[in-house]
């Protein structure tokens, strides 16, 4: 497609002047898209070919190019929030490989940031959207929430619930978003029910640093024993950790969708769970939680309590790998078995594109004796998690799934490493579907495996 400068016709694909609906509004005057950053956007197609939407769907109007138009035109009048435009900004997965691709720099993260609070507050959802998201809402970002359901969920696995729903099919022709969630749901465990990390972790060793530590939502339930592996492997490299107890969500979920509000003031809670801690840094082992806390001077830039505060935290936070190479491992490595062990790394896109972390978790996995890394093909490209995208969207969401599992089962790897826990159900939902199973395993445990001398090809202690 060739080049369109601001002046030049619209490509048919892109339509910018949609017809308006005077039901519907527009854009709000608080913080809508940036029309100086709209307009760094060349049209030049870069972002195309990285876009996973656009890759699925194979419309303009579902591609960052597409977005901006779109953004630009409701700015100006010429389009409306409505049926007709609310859509492609809802298929964006948020993933930003465009921003990464981008040859003129174009801040699409920024874009996209302001235009989903001003769909969430300026277009009527229909009803059983609000219903689904307000579940979402109401309960993924709460801890607590998620654990009075444990039982219940407990005893609906173990009278083979799940099992019933696939062969029958019910779920799935009732409601696709509901079968999506269900089907994402991992097993609940003893461990869902604990809490098993003290307040503080004393450092082993000569103490190098203090530093906080955030839990997560769903990784604390679902994936506990990531979270006791990054604490051993910070107290086993001299890093006191501290770990508040009263720490919630870390307002990822809420941040990427829209929900400004609630985002905030999760945000807020996050920073007075540290205020006095006097830690050196606040370590995190999921990618997207990674990614909205580095925003939280953003996220607040409104607020003149916590403004500079929550600029201030956001400078301490450090993803665990990139921390733990900047710091550097005192702690020795071992084998994790006695024949070489090859590992597909798995990019999560908010490590990779949001946060600019590539390097740091293949260094650290290198660093393990025997270990072998190999690349999979489009290794940017989204696996269709993203955030609560793959319950949103699970038609697209599935597709990129079942690419992202391809290519990694293509790398002949026997174990699967990645950073996030979205990406982790996700990866191991579409290798169920294509009834395929090699682990998926968090960096971060092999690198305590590796340093407690524990073989993966004997039983594994948590």
């Amino acid at each position: 497609m060739q080049t369109q400068d601001k002046q030049s016709p619209i490509p048919e694909s892109t339509p910018n002047h949609l017809p308006a609906d005077p039901a519907i509004s527009a854009f709000d005057a608080h913080q809508p898209p940036d029309p100086k950053l709209i307009d760094a956007c060349v049209h030049c197609g870069f972002c195309l070919s990285t876009c996973p939407s656009y890759r699925v769907i194979g419309k303009e109007t579902d591609s960052p190019r597409g977005r901006i138009y779109l953004m630009d035109a409701i700015n100006e009048g010429e389009a409306t929030l409505s049926s007709a435009t609310v859509p492609h900004f809802d298929s964006c997965l948020g993933c930003l490989a465009c921003v990464t691709t981008c040859p003129s720099g174009v801040q699409y993260d920024k874009l996209i940031s302001a235009t989903r609070p001003q769909v969430e507050r300026n277009y009527p959802r229909s009803l059983g959207d609000r219903l689904f998201r307000q579940l979402i809402f109401l309960l993924f970002p709460y801890p607590e929430r998620l654990r009075a359901l444990l039982a219940p969920l407990l005893i609906y696995q173990k009278l083979g619930g799940p099992e019933l729903l696939k062969v029958t099919g019910l779920l799935r022709r009732f409601s696709p978003r509901l079968a999506a969630m269900e089907a994402l749901l991992p097993p609940v465990t003893i461990k869902s029910f604990q809490d098993n990390l003290p307040t503080i972790v004393p450092a082993q060793g000569e103490k190098r640093y203090r530093v906080g530590m955030i839990l997560g939502c769903v990784q604390r339930l679902f994936f506990s024993e990531v979270n006791e592996a990054t604490a051993r492997v910070l107290s086993a490299n001299g890093c006191e950790v501290v770990i508040p107890p009263s720490q919630g969500c870390c307002a990822a979920l809420p941040h990427h969708q829209g929900q400004e509000a609630q985002a905030q003031d999760l945000a807020r809670q996050m920073i007075d769970s540290f205020a006095g801690t006097d830690v050196d840094y606040v370590i995190i082992n999921a990618a997207g939680c990674g990614h909205t806390l580095k925003e939280y001077g953003h996220l607040l830039q409104d607020d003149p309590d916590y403004r500079d505060k929550a600029q201030a935290f956001a400078n301490k936070v450090r993803d665990v790998q990139e921390f733990l190479v900047g710091v550097g491992l005192t702690a020795k490595l071992s084998p994790l078995q006695s024949d070489p062990l090859i590992i597909a790394y798995q990019d999560a896109c908010h490590l990779l594109h949001g946060q600019k972390i590539s390097l740091q978790p293949r260094q650290l996995l290198r660093q393990i004796p025997g270990v072998t890394l190999r690349e999979p093909i489009d290794a940017a490209l989204c696996c269709g998690s993203a955030g609560v995208y793959n319950m949103l969207q699970p038609e697209v969401a599935e597709e990129l799934g079942q690419q992202k599992v391809t290519n990694l089962l293509n790398t002949g790897a026997s174990l699967i490493a990645s950073s996030n826990p979205g990406c982790s159900l996700q990866i191991l939902k579409s290798m169920q579907h294509q009834g395929r199973s090699i682990p998926v395993i968090h960096p971060i445990r092999l690198i305590d495996y590796s340093i407690r001398g524990i073989q993966l090809d004997a039983p594994q202690a948590s």
